[in-house]
């Protein structure tokens, strides 16, 4: 009789030979790429082979050799690549949010970087489910002699539980693994190594940065409600009307914001995703950030230089409060990039996970999780976010002053980021929705924030900086200006900027205003310059000399509002990889000595000193009704249009084809250089 259930040995049958090929390739794929997407490629690989061995076994009555090999090829291509590549010991995100930090004592094998030894033994462990579901349904299938009841039941138990194997790699498995780029580790020592310790009369610093806060979400650009404690700022300091975050969306506003460096050359060029949960929202977890990032990297790399390092090694106490964006886990977690210490999420608050940590050298404890942010019926609530956040760095900053140490406080509210809530004592007191409360709120305890900081002595001495990551998405205003989050126009990418210091020995008089343009990558070589932190022994202005640093200093504009956004220093506007729009300022004099323009006798040539022009190679409308259709080549003067209503191109042809030009030259020169190295 013929024997059913049976292993076939043959290397002749054409399909299962494609399918061990596949598997054999995809593997070799992984180890020469190193790429997590192709990780995830051999992951769906071993999906597909077993449920195809239990097809096989429904309608062949066998299990074919080539596709048990394939299944394991592409399995140890697996295996080895996590072992000598993996960005921890071994089971990564399986341990959910229990994990701590790059290395653990209380996890050594489960998470942190480990060595090759714990890596090793992490993911055979977690590979040893399929391993031994293949090897037995090899082994049954081999046996000879009539097919049994018993060869039956195990035969269809084996490759049903490979399968469930498969997936739960997939969902499970581990998928932190080390970046594969050009790395800055020995430029980034070597500055930092030379930073020269403060002096006695360097300034501290607040740096206060809200989320998804509109241009015109304070009273001092134009809302129509109160946020006094935030006007205090500009009104004790400098308010500036033409600031642009680097990026209209939040983790590539906040590397810029860090680095002095537009988030390209970090890989940061979009949201980034927690890696630290399982199976909850697992395609915009654990995988996402290899697609939108790419290069397996999962947040903003260790070998940037952040202006917190810069601060922690000239001997200030750095301190990190709110939402960070920027990674959770290895050499992107904050107190692993600067910060002594750190209190709040990794994540953005309508994410999952989303808990709040208390964090030091790389190792941090969840001291609220997601059970104590619901209500009674299991809903979201995060009203107590304000309070929490503002209590720790009360606390820190208290700690600080009265031990006389100066610091660098980053305080990144994560209001008001949608979905948004208010603590139980100011809802309703604005009268205009929960938006609105929760900003009343946030300006509330920035007043006693303040308050302490002026009873402790510090507040004339402290450097404060307010500004937002982007504009607003669903809720909040921009003002007059054009679109929100995520777009390009100005209401994406223009966003308050106040700046107050009282002790500024006459650099600015309080309650003046800037128009120039500035962005927030120029807040790197700007602290710098401020604080009168040195390098290499005395240098003033001490830039890393390694890679390119994007931004420049706002010095002049502060000072007397003088254009640092020239041709030579252009503000980009981009989304993802690509430029959409480039700016910078010129003057007037320098369109009319043109010869096809020296006849103009516009006002806004006449009557100004500099414009400002912005130019928009292609870009999306942000009409609705017509979404099909794309602003392509456009030329706005920023100056009298900062609405962006009008296209001057048909006007101004030649300095338009100048500014694509240009946009053309510093998008080849990115693609050419992705870090940004100088050699």
């Amino acid at each position: 009789m013929k024997e059913k259930f049976s292993l076939d040995t043959s290397f002749k049958k054409i399909f299962p030979m494609i399918i061990a090929a596949v598997g054999v390739a995809v593997a070799l794929a992984l180890l020469i790429t190193r790429l997590n997407l192709v990780n995830l490629v051999n992951l769906l690989y071993c999906c597909i082979v077993s449920a195809v061995i239990l097809l096989s076994l429904i309608i062949k009555k066998k299990v074919y050799l080539p596709m048990v090999l394939g299944y394991a090829a592409s399995s140890v291509g697996m295996i080895v690549f996590h072992i000598i590549w993996g960005a921890d010991a071994g089971f990564g995100a399986f341990i959910s949010d229990k994990a701590a930090g790059w290395s653990s004592a209380a996890h050594t094998l489960m998470s942190g970087d480990g060595s090759f030894f714990t890596r090793l033994a992490g993911n055979i462990l977690l590979a040893l489910p399929a391993a031994i579901c293949l090897w037995g349904l090899f082994f049954v299938a081999k046996r000879k002699g009539e097919a049994s009841l018993l060869k039956k039941i195990s035969s269809f138990a084996l490759s049903i539980l490979l399968m469930a194997a498969s997936v739960f790699s997939v969902l499970f498995g581990n998928h932190r693994t080390k970046p594969v780029t050009d790395r800055l580790w020995d430029g980034h020592d070597d500055y930092l190594g030379k930073i020269d310790k403060k002096t006695s009369d360097n300034p501290n610093v607040l740096f206060i940065l809200m989320d998804d806060m509109g241009y015109g979400d304070t009273s001092l650009n134009g809302a129509i409600y109160d946020t006094p404690n935030m006007d205090s700022i500009g009104e004790n300091g400098l308010n500036f009307t033409n600031f642009y975050s680097a990026y209209s969306v939040c983790s590539p506003a906040r590397f810029a914001t860090l680095t002095g460096r537009y988030p390209y050359r970090g890989y940061a060029d979009n949201v980034i995703y927690p890696t630290v949960q399982t199976t909850g929202n697992f395609a915009q977890t654990r995988v996402y950030n290899s697609f939108e990032m790419g290069n397996n990297v999962d947040g903003m790399l260790g070998d940037e230089i952040t202006i917190a390092e810069v601060f922690q090694n000239a001997g200030y106490a750095t301190g990190a409060f709110g939402k960070w964006h920027l990674g959770d886990y290895g050499e992107y977690l904050p107190t692993n990039q600067g910060f002594d210490y750190f209190y709040g999420s990794h994540h953005v608050n309508d994410m999952y996970a989303f808990y709040h940590v208390s964090e030091e050298n790389g190792e941090y404890e969840i001291v609220h999780d997601n059970s104590e942010m619901r209500d009674e019926n299991g809903k979201k609530d995060q009203k107590m976010l304000t309070e929490w956040i503002h209590g720790e760095i009360t606390e820190w900053i208290t700690e600080k002053a009265t031990n006389d140490e100066p610091f660098f406080a980053y305080y990144a509210t994560p209001w008001p980021h949608g979905p948004v809530f208010v603590g139980d004592e100011f809802k309703g007191a604005s009268g205009m929705g929960t938006y609105v409360d929760c900003l009343t709120e946030f300006d509330t305890y920035l007043g006693k924030l303040f308050n302490t900081m002026e009873e402790l002595g510090v507040l004339e001495d402290t450097i404060i900086i307010f500004t937002s990551d982007n504009g607003p998405a669903l809720e909040g205003s921009v003002g007059d200006l054009r679109g929100g989050k995520y777009l390009a126009y100005e209401g994406g990418q223009k966003v308050p900027f106040m700046i107050r210091w009282d002790n500024n020995n006459g650099l600015f008089n309080k309650g003046e205003t800037r128009s120039e343009s500035v962005t927030s990558t120029d807040f790197f070589p700007t602290l710098i310059e401020l604080c009168g932190i040195t390098g290499d022994g005395g240098t003033e202005g001490y830039l890393p000399s390694d890679r390119i640093i994007d931004g420049v200093s706002m010095l002049p504009v502060i000072k007397n509002d003088t254009p640092v956004h020239t041709a030579e220093h252009p503000i980009l506007h981009m989304k993802r990889e690509d430029i959409k729009g480039i700016q910078y300022t010129v003057t007037t004099k320098s369109v009319l000595e043109r010869d096809e323009y020296k006849d103009y006798t516009y006002p806004i040539l006449t009557e100004n000193e500099h414009i400002t022009f912005k130019y928009f190679d292609k870009l999306q409308n942000d009409n609705s009704a017509f979404w099909d259709k794309n602003r392509k080549n456009w030329l706005h003067i920023l100056t009298d249009d900062y609405q962006e209503n009008y296209n001057r191109t048909p006007a101004y042809p030649t300095i338009s084809d100048e500014m694509h030009e240009k946009l053309d030259e510093v998008q080849n020169g990115f693609a050419a250089n992705r870090r940004g190295i100088v050699e």
